[in-house]
């Protein structure tokens, strides 16, 4: 007995480490898996010996807030449920019941209260006694109704999300490694206690309804589904739900499998609850889990597995992650070869070698995942050096979790957007390369300079099998590459990223030199400083650029790359040194960017502000009160219609 509660001892350590880890400090120390698998054997263990620490996790639903907002007591305890794998159990739950099945989505629970058809107060489940107040956060949600036609109070509970686009998105912004979020619940965790609710606004949190707990003077006929219409009827977006028996509930729920992998929210099961309310409330509730309904998850499809190797994926922030690749094994109806390990710690935890027998699974059916390692040869050697730029790497530890980083500062994968700026619309112009697609070529060595992007094709197969590519996405792409490979020598000076250096400044400097690359490159900042148009900070930035021998020998190796039509200035630079505004609708062009072209393709420069060094204002309405206009008259600025301007241009011949 004594070996058996020292053994609880320790499950609860671990559990209570991991779940302050998740829920406290965004970390992953441990798989869902594995802390399900601890979990039960702990459960096991107090059925046992009779026995429950103070401190077990089996009885503290949820944590302790720990943040600066206001806390409340719930009215009504919010239990956990309790939980099964085996749809023969939900069998025999439902008897002769009917009941309602939905969606258990993975985000934060949140106590709604109306009053006077106003929204009043918002809690979130904090400990399940006590939550945090977030009236504000909530009233910011994408979709609550902040008004409703219902006048009596109205108390309902559903989940905060965010969308794995979103937390893709929002992910990409965050800079700091160590400030990412690990999952989309973190991440919505996280901007629902904000202190700030602009911050809240930006994220796209949006709430839906899965319980309504109370509703004066409203027939609900007794069902828990007339609720959730009537919830629908007031304006709330509701879990996605449908009504099941016995009979039906086993094809329901293989209906809702089926569409996990296309929901863009985070799901963990499905939650099963009787419909009739007075039934449903007349079982009562043990001390942790109501009686009227039960959570299922899917059993997680294990696949038994060699460990390969263990890639190491740079990110722009510097943190290098640990990437599993394993002899590919089915899992729910699909090939799998690659799983995040996310960190050393985790990596350590597994003790992960080369060679091992894995066993693997996809979390939520979605994510792939190590479940356990079989073997534990333990950990390799880590990288020395990073293996997209050769430089330096070292370990770091963040909160709980170690992870490796690369230090040096001009690594290409910390250099994604100017990647980016290469391929835009202005610039080379090759479309589906989005940043996390170049993120993904430069973590795999694809592409380590501008050239190698038109190379892409030598790894055509590697990237058929990346997920999100297939043989038309891929081939596409090669074909936009190919087109883009024909350009003009201003999009090339402007997609090296020379600060300051915009798509107009690129085409006075390419007329300046008559489009010789070899006189631009050469030129002294003096010389480029006396362009009209350009001036002394962006003469340095360009001559700085330039003067580095590497950013020469990068741009040889692109151009050998590229066919650059000749391009000699036939124009007369009429407008050399003169700046236009345009503002308004434009008659005899199609468009005020056609305009824009013209006078650059003349010589002249086009702003978009009216300041003291504007030489020209050109407006069609030319008495008009706009601000352009009084601007132009209080600073002696000429205002012309495009008339005039077209007579300038015919004069100059």
């Amino acid at each position: 007995m004594n070996v058996q509660k020292e053994r609880m001892q320790e499950l609860v350590g671990l559990l209570n480490k991991a779940g302050r880890a998740y829920y406290q400090e965004s970390e992953e120390i441990m798989s869902n898996l594995e802390y399900d698998r601890l979990y039960d054997e702990l459960l096991s263990l107090e059925k046992e010996l009779g026995i429950t620490l103070s401190n077990s996790p089996t009885i503290h639903v949820g944590y302790e807030v720990l943040s600066e907002l206001p806390k409340e007591r719930h009215e009504r305890p919010m239990l956990s449920l309790d939980k099964t794998k085996d749809v023969q159990e939900l069998k025999n739950f439902l008897g002769d019941q009917k009941a309602m099945l939905s969606w258990k989505l993975d985000g934060l629970t949140i106590v709604l209260t109306y009053r006077g058809g106003e929204l009043d107060k918002a809690v979130t489940r904090g400990n399940g006694e006590v939550g945090e107040v977030i009236t504000n956060n909530a009233r910011v949600f994408k979709n609550i109704p902040l008004k409703i036609s219902y006048q009596g109070e109205l108390i309902l509970r559903g989940e905060a999300v965010i969308g794995y686009r979103d937390f893709e998105r929002i992910n990409d912004e965050i800079q700091e490694a160590e400030a990412k979020y690990k999952n989309p619940r973190n991440l919505c965790s996280g901007s629902v206690r904000q202190l700030n609710n602009e911050i809240t606004a930006k994220r796209n949190v949006r709430f839906y309804a899965f319980s309504l707990v109370q509703a004066e003077n409203v027939d609900f006929h007794n069902s828990r589904i007339y609720q959730m219409e009537w919830l629908r009827g007031q304006g709330f977006e509701t879990v996605e739900y449908r009504e099941v028996t016995k009979a039906s509930v086993e094809a329901e729920v293989i209906k809702f499998s089926e569409k996990i992998a296309e929901n863009d929210f985070p799901s963990d099961g499905l939650v099963l609850i009787y419909d009739d309310i007075a039934y449903g409330r007349s079982l009562g509730q043990t001390s942790k889990f109501p009686r009227d309904s039960c959570a299922f998850k899917w059993a997680d499809e294990l696949r038994e597995t060699e460990l390969l190797k263990i890639e190491w994926s740079p990110s722009r922030t510097g943190l290098i992650n640990p990437v599993a690749i394993f002899t590919p094994v089915e899992l729910e109806g699909t090939t799998v070869s690659r799983a995040s390990v996310h960190n050393i710690s985790v990596m350590e935890e597994l003790e992960l070698g080369v060679g091992d027998r894995i066993e693997v699974y996809k979390a939520n059916m979605i994510i792939p995942q190590i479940a356990e390692n079989l073997t534990r040869s333990g950990v390799n050697a880590l990288p020395s050096v990073c293996p997209v730029c050769g430089g330096k790497t070292e370990v770091r530890k963040i909160s709980n979790a170690k992870a490796l980083y690369c230090t040096n500062p001009e690594c290409q994968a910390k250099h994604v957007k100017a990647f980016a700026l290469f391929v835009s619309r202005d610039a080379l112009n090759i479309e589906g390369l989005s940043e996390a697609t170049l993120e993904k070529f430069i973590a795999r060595g694809y592409i380590k300079e501008f050239a190698d992007i038109f190379h892409l094709n030598q790894y055509k197969e590697e990237i058929t099998s990346l997920e999100g590519f297939g043989e038309k996405s891929c081939s596409n792409l090669i074909a936009s590459i190919e087109k883009a490979r024909v350009t003009t020598l201003p999009r090339v000076i402007y997609a090296l990223g020379i600060s300051g250096i915009g798509l107009a400044n690129a085409k006075i400097i390419c007329r300046e030199f008559d489009y010789d690359i070899k006189r631009m490159i050469a030129a002294t900042e003096e010389e480029l400083d006396e362009i009209p148009g350009v001036g002394n900070v962006l003469a340095k930035a360009f001559f700085s650029y330039f003067s580095d021998g590497a950013h020469v020998e990068r741009l040889e190796r692109l151009l050998s790359e590229l066919e650059i039509p000749e391009e000699k200035s036939e124009k007369k630079q009429i407008f050399a040194g003169v700046n236009f505004v345009i503002t308004g609708s434009v008659e005899h062009f199609a468009n005020r960017g056609e305009a824009k072209e013209q006078i650059e393709s003349l010589g002249g420069k086009v702003t978009g502000s009216v300041t003291s060094k504007t030489s020209y204002l050109i407006n069609n309405d030319v008495t008009s009160a706009s601000s352009k206009n009084k601007k132009a008259n209080e600073l002696g600025i000429p205002i012309i219609s495009e008339e005039q301007f077209l007579k300038m241009i015919e004069e100059s011949r």
